[in-house]
């Protein structure tokens, strides 16, 4: 059964069981947003990475042999002397041989990265171990002019009142590359902006926040998304925890490897909190705060192979559920941590989000700004006034949601 289905019948009945039998996202529907990152992103991004670096011959033809099997070819395996040759021989045997547009959407983007790194050596043993194909993008966001006026705009929010900040630099976090909306300040005006608050589709702040009450000695871990400007939002709002004493730890969990072009590791932290102790200000103090925090132990950056699996989060190892499971609130960040998290399929739009998340190991929060077609929670009268405006409101990137399960 399509969402279209359920959408067009409104009956209670299709949207049960479009909750249980919902199709899982591919990229063989002609027009969809899954088709257009297949077919149009990831060939632009193999150029975009073969011009970012001085690669050799060897990476140029590598890069090449990728391109030309997305756009005309089938899925082929990674080669047997490769160090995750096992795992990817498992989680790929069923799409391996066919088109990459006929996989799952979210094994497909991911199996994609896994690919690009290995075509410019990055698991290498040779000169080019380790080194971050896409640092060159990261980089020029975090030194623009973007990052510079918003660490300006935490000097006007350091003397708001705390509820206002606490709303501020949450709605900051939830927007990413957006901040600014969440950092705007000024005299008799709401800390929180109003365009960014009224494009949320769904809104559980005031259950976040009451499960992390001022003064509770409680570990939160927050799952990161993207670096540069969207990671250092989330590091003002761990601050701001600690400072606050809504969390007397934070574990900031991160990927092992480069991923998704701008997703975080343990080396982007690092930039964003350089970046920060740098800047002049409340910036600055926060910086200095947050790496003290480091030290300390009260900040602690984790990471593990999972966040680089083309899995569901249902299908978490055992150590990974424990971390979970041991946290006052889990934080998900991020557009791909949804789709992990509720499953990467066509659900009917008003499918609770508590039900898509009821195997979590412990309370669970997702902040998201919509960029792909997966969505549940919402309540009957958003969707309709959201399908009724005619936007790419799923995938533009201007609305976003605070969901909740306690």
């Amino acid at each position: 059964m399509t969402e279209k289905t359920s959408r067009a019948s409104g009956d209670e009945t299709v949207r049960e069981a479009g909750a249980v039998g919902a199709p899982v996202v591919l990229g063989n529907e002609p027009g969809s947003f899954a088709r257009g990152v297949l077919a149009q992103r990831h060939p632009a991004l193999i150029r975009q990475v073969r011009d970012a670096f001085p690669y050799g011959r060897r990476q140029h033809e590598a890069l090449d042999a990728l391109l030309d099997e997305i756009i005309d070819g089938v899925v082929q395996p990674l080669a047997p002397a490769d160090h995750d040759h096992q795992r990817w021989a498992a989680w790929g045997r069923e799409h391996f041989g066919r088109s990459w547009y006929d996989a799952p959407f979210l094994w497909a983007e991911s199996y994609f990265y896994r690919r690009l790194l290995g075509t410019v050596g990055y698991f290498g043993t040779g000169p080019w171990q380790g080194v971050d194909p896409f640092a060159p993008f990261k980089q020029a966001e975090l030194r623009g002019d973007a990052v510079e006026g918003e660490l300006r705009a935490l000097d006007a929010l350091a003397s708001a009142p705390a509820d206002e900040r606490a709303t501020a630099l949450l709605h900051a976090s939830l927007w990413g590359n957006r901040a600014d909306l969440g950092f705007r300040v000024s005299a008799g005006e709401s800390a929180v902006d109003d365009a960014a608050a009224s494009a949320l589709v769904a809104d559980d702040s005031a259950t976040l926040w009451q499960l992390l009450p001022a003064g509770a000695s409680a570990t939160i871990a927050v799952v990161a998304d993207n670096a540069g400007r969207e990671l250092i939002p989330d590091l003002v709002l761990i601050d701001h925890l600690l400072e606050h004493g809504h969390a007397k730890r934070v574990v900031l969990h991160v990927k092992p490897y480069p991923y998704y072009v701008s997703d975080a590791m343990t080396a982007d932290v690092v930039d964003c909190l350089r970046r920060l102790t740098e800047a002049p200000g409340e910036a600055g103090r926060i910086g200095g705060r947050l790496w003290k925090a480091m030290a300390a132990g009260s900040l602690e950056v984790r990471t593990h192979s999972f966040f680089c699996a083309p899995l569901p989060y249902e299908e978490m190892p055992e150590d990974l559920r424990k971390e979970f499971a041991d946290a006052a609130l889990t934080i998900l960040k991020g557009d791909l941590n949804y789709r992990r998290l509720v499953g990467d399929r066509l659900w009917h739009p008003t499918v609770p989000f508590a039900e898509r998340t009821a195997y979590f190991p412990g309370p669970v929060a997702a902040l998201r700004t919509l960029k792909s077609d997966v969505i549940v929670g919402l309540e009957q009268g958003t969707l309709d006034t959201l399908e009724r405006a005619g936007d790419a409101w799923r995938t533009s990137g201007t609305h976003a949601l605070i969901q909740v399960r306690p």
